[in-house]
């Protein structure tokens, strides 16, 4: 079964999603005890402790030179994460998700704006069809905090714009190497606030300024599983895209969003209503519309 490269593409992608979304769900299910910031660091560390071995023992080959590039991927990536997390905490777990997956909506705007790659009147439709969707999401919830919201969007941003980076550093360095940008970067920004948060006295404010907190009983488990779902996404997506073509396999992706929402009702969210499904099937339809007219162009 899934001798075919494509359909093993397929499977690695939903694999991948479902990594993701456990992930998010074990997040919030820590949302009592950790706030972003906290969650951000043992998250990256987690990562961290299984990426050095292997780094040490299997030296990369690469050019290198971009460093620059490579610290602002990283930054980048840590944001995305950071607005991600503080979502999964306060808003409903697929919400949450489907603003992380706007990302490819402003990989398009982005790419148009500073590449000018202009791929046809589909792809303005579909990034206008992706901002009604967040439009239909942000609706019913409005008695949320707008930040919540503007969080969400950051997320998709801060994520399209660490793709895009990615995207023009894989020929410099090793794919490990832009991996431990992102581990190394939200490590040590959750470490520097710790240390800002204790030598300054600044309030903690649960995002960009934390104290530590060392976790307890359960919570130990909860963030093993929330650190090693991540890396079996990562490490999902990976197989993913090298199984078949991106524009292929990266539909798939969108299943995080379905995952997301039932995890997050077995966490305690409400079942979406009408008008939350069809903002998330607005964003799906337009990222899957992206995707595969960009594909076509690639292979005309």
């Amino acid at each position: 079964m899934f001798k075919d490269a494509r359909y093993k593409g397929i499977l690695f992608m939903l694999l991948a999603a479902l990594g993701f979304s456990i992930m998010g769900g074990a997040a919030k299910a820590l949302k009592n005890s950790f706030n972003a910031g906290q969650l951000v660091f043992y998250r990256n560390a987690i990562g961290l402790l299984f990426l050095l071995p292997e780094l040490f023992i299997q030296r990369p080959k690469q050019e290198g030179g971009k460093f620059f590039r490579l610290a602002f991927r990283g930054l980048m990536g840590t944001l995305a994460l950071y607005t991600l997390l503080y979502c999964i905490l306060h808003i409903p777990l697929g919400t949450a998700m489907s603003y992380n997956q706007t990302s490819v909506l402003f990989i398009a705007v982005f790419a148009f704006i500073f590449f000018k790659e202009y791929h046809g009147k589909k792809i303005v439709f579909a990034v206008l069809l992706g901002f009604v969707g967040m439009l239909f999401i942000y609706k019913p919830v409005m008695h949320l905090p707008w930040f919540y919201h503007f969080a969400g969007m950051v997320s998709g941003i801060a994520a399209a714009i660490a793709y895009l980076t990615v995207n023009r550093l894989t020929q410099y360095y090793d794919a490990r190497i832009i991996v431990l940008s992102f581990l190394l970067s939200g490590f040590i920004i959750p470490v520097l606030s710790m240390i800002v948060c204790y030598t300054t006295g600044m309030p903690v404010d649960g995002l960009f300024v934390i104290d530590f907190k060392a976790p307890n009983g359960i919570e130990w488990l909860w963030l093993l599983v929330m650190g090693l779902a991540a890396l079996f996404g990562q490490y999902f997506v990976t197989r993913s895209y090298g199984s078949d073509k991106a524009g292929i396999v990266s539909v798939f992706g969108y299943a995080n969003i379905i995952y997301s929402v039932f995890i997050g009702m077995m966490l305690g969210d409400n079942f979406p209503d009408w008008i939350t499904w069809t903002g998330i099937f607005c964003i799906i339809t337009s990222g899957v519309i992206i995707t595969l007219v960009k594909r076509k162009a690639v292979v005309q």
